[in-house]
């Protein structure tokens, strides 16, 4: 079973609903989700993304650059939420969301990558550890990097929170 990271951008008023109701907040993410799978929007317009296994690598990466939000795991918790796959559901505010977008801006693919070896990754234990044991590059991480950052511009442009799993 992998674990792929899985974004959802809602409205204020949803993220309000959500907290108080997590149930709800599943439902219309897993509804978003199925919608979008028949038309594959681009990230710009989609309202649900999946950042496949590279969550962890995409973390390590930014973290060495001291980002400013936890765009991987979020910042806060839903407060009573069920499990959404491996663990409950976390948010960034619309702010957060404001300042990953901001932050995300000025950090290109390359240098997100850039002085890192698949050998780093491993070293680090970061998910999935058995591709950077074999060595493979991080074509696969800049690839979900560059699909990340209009989905987050989209949501801060459009002052959307943003839900987060490990799905």
């Amino acid at each position: 079973m992998s674990m792929i990271g899985e974004y959802a951008r809602v409205t204020p008023a949803e993220l309000d609903r959500a907290l108080g109701d997590p149930e709800w907040a599943l439902k219309l993410v897993c509804g978003r989700m199925e919608a979008e799978a028949a038309t594959a929007p681009e990230p710009a317009a989609a309202r649900c993304l999946d950042v496949d296994k590279v969550w962890d690598a995409l973390g390590f990466l930014l973290r060495r650059r001291d980002f400013p939000v936890d765009i991987v795991h979020g910042e806060q918790a839903v407060p009573d939420a069920d499990d959404w796959g491996y663990g409950p559901p976390r948010y960034l505010t619309p702010e957060q969301v404001r300042s990953a977008a901001e932050a995300l801006a000025g950090i290109s693919a390359e240098s997100l990558t850039a002085g890192v070896a698949p050998a780093d990754l491993a070293a680090a234990r970061v998910y999935p550890l058995v591709i950077w044991e074999r060595g493979e590059p991080l074509d696969y991480v800049r690839e979900y990097y560059e699909l990340l950052r209009p989905f987050l511009r989209a949501a801060a442009d459009e002052g959307d929170a943003v839900l987060l799993w490990l799905g």
